[in-house]
């Protein structure tokens, strides 16, 4: 399903200077690419809240959709729900330029919260690349729902937030971004069992590893609609990003190299949450990122989980102030405060901002080449530094490279402050009177139209693939 074939290069490289090139943007080595990518502030434009809330309020007419609900219903219970997703996907398959592949993935699991057998249903749709369609980003929200009682998989849950909110975000993201091509695929997952269990997940992780997909990524989006938290404040113009640190498949031999050459707040997941900060800076209006560095909320989880602990970078995208009144809660008034996940309780302008920034993350990555692999650096007693690093693939998935921009930081710094871009025939470069000891330093690839990877960090503590780096 995912294999990819061109007979001709010359066909794929004229259709992807089609898609993704513009006469100001054809590369030159001596040029510096473009840091501002106009097409995106098209997409954002271009998501709808009015459709975020439709899907919403579809999503909570199902009544409950807990995972242990009514699967044989058409109008009641996850079952319903699922189906409804699948086939939403598919009516949006019927308008794309790129070729969206529809369908579900599942395993029966038992557990703490499932105790008999449960057949646990993902729905996925896949926007394959044309030039590097086993190099994956990500985008989820959960399908299941839950009241007060874990257990409870019959009363109403209407989960309007928690989390229809992702799971219409997801859907509205696959709506956006399957009129344009990219050279990267994309997946867009409504994920169950997440209440019970973080079980979609894990099935969707194996499904990955299955099928043979370099997973850059998963931007998990669980409660991207609420500005009213339970502390009173009202805020609608920022998102928290939770991202790991040291990554869940460490090694000893890479906690030694990381112990003496750095990289805690390194990780791809934490590059990842900085790119995303980034790129809300330039393309999402009224809207700033709060880097958690945390893999999630205090004592608490969600589905990128699964992914970190596959060797995966994962990021959670959500909203700023929670309202714990509206979670986890059987439907309810008590002492003059209303309790529940209804759909009051969701302000979508805010699903809309947080669904953009969701989109021009994942067609940033889509849109960019091959991440730099192999990253060394060198520099110890010297005046100057030294990054090297390689790329994988054929010439075919390097046909939209443009180069590669070094980047670097001071040590309590938490987004990238330096840069400088080189060609993309080069495979080092030394930053003169630029000491190693003082600074981080990583390296990112250069599309064409200057669309980019997230900066790879040194080493194997920072590499997206983890089949790409072996510890020294």
């Amino acid at each position: 399903m995912m294999g990819f074939k061109q007979t001709a290069l010359g066909t794929a490289t004229a259709l992807l200077a089609s898609i993704f090139t513009a006469p100001q943007s054809i590369a030159h080595e001596h040029e510096n690419a473009p840091t501002e990518v106009r097409r995106l502030h098209t997409m954002v434009a271009g998501v709808s809240a009015e459709r975020i809330e439709a899907d919403i309020k579809k999503l909570v007419s199902f009544g409950t959709r807990h995972t242990l609900s009514d699967t044989k219903s058409e109008t009641r219970g996850i079952g319903a729900a699922r189906r409804w997703i699948e086939a939403e996907f598919k009516r949006i398959a019927k308008t794309c330029v790129a070729d969206l592949d529809v369908y579900t993935i599942s395993d029966t699991v038992t557990g703490p919260r499932i105790p008999n057998a449960t057949e646990v249903v993902n729905v996925i749709a896949v926007q394959r690349g044309i030039l590097d369609p086993n190099r994956v980003i990500m985008m989820s929200g959960d399908i299941d729902s839950r009241v007060s009682d874990v257990m409870n998989a019959t009363d109403d849950s209407p989960g309007a937030n928690d989390n229809a909110s992702g799971m219409a975000g997801t859907i509205e993201a696959a709506r956006v971004l399957c009129k344009t091509k990219f050279p990267g695929t994309i997946v867009y997952a409504g994920l169950s069992g997440e209440e019970q269990g973080l079980y979609g997940g894990r099935i969707l992780a194996d499904h990955a590893k299955e099928k043979g997909w370099r997973v850059m990524g998963i931007l998990n989006n669980d409660m991207i609609g609420n500005i009213e938290g339970v502390n009173g404040v009202i805020d609608n113009t920022t998102a928290r990003v939770f991202s790991e640190g040291t990554k869940a498949l460490e090694t000893d031999q890479e906690g030694r190299w990381r112990r003496f050459r750095g990289g805690e707040v390194d990780s791809p997941s934490r590059n990842l949450a900085r790119l995303i900060d980034r790129l809300a800076d330039q393309y999402i209006p009224n809207l700033d990122v709060m880097m958690i560095y945390r893999l999630d909320r205090f004592g608490r989880g969600g589905h990128h989980r699964p992914f970190n602990e596959a060797g995966w970078p994962g990021v959670r995208i959500m909203e700023t102030n929670e309202n714990y009144n509206r979670q986890h809660q059987d439907l309810r008034t008590e002492n003059g405060i209303k309790y529940g996940d209804t759909i009051d309780g969701v302000d979508f302008d805010y699903a809309r901002k947080l669904t953009a920034l969701n989109v021009v993350t994942l067609a940033d990555i889509a849109g960019s080449p091959p991440f730099p692999v192999n990253v060394e650096i060198e520099g110890a007693v010297q005046p100057s530094t030294t990054i090297k690093w390689e790329v994988r693939g054929d010439v075919r998935e390097h046909a939209n490279l443009r180069g590669f921009r070094i980047y670097w930081r001071l040590t309590t710094d938490s987004q990238w402050r330096w840069s400088r871009f080189i060609g993309k025939d080069a495979r080092e470069m030394t930053l003169d009177n630029i000491v190693i000891d003082n600074y981080f330093f990583g390296v990112a690839a250069v599309a064409n139209d200057g669309l980019e990877s997230p900066v790879v960090f040194p080493g194997p503590i920072g590499a997206f693939d983890v089949s790409d780096n072996e510890a020294e």
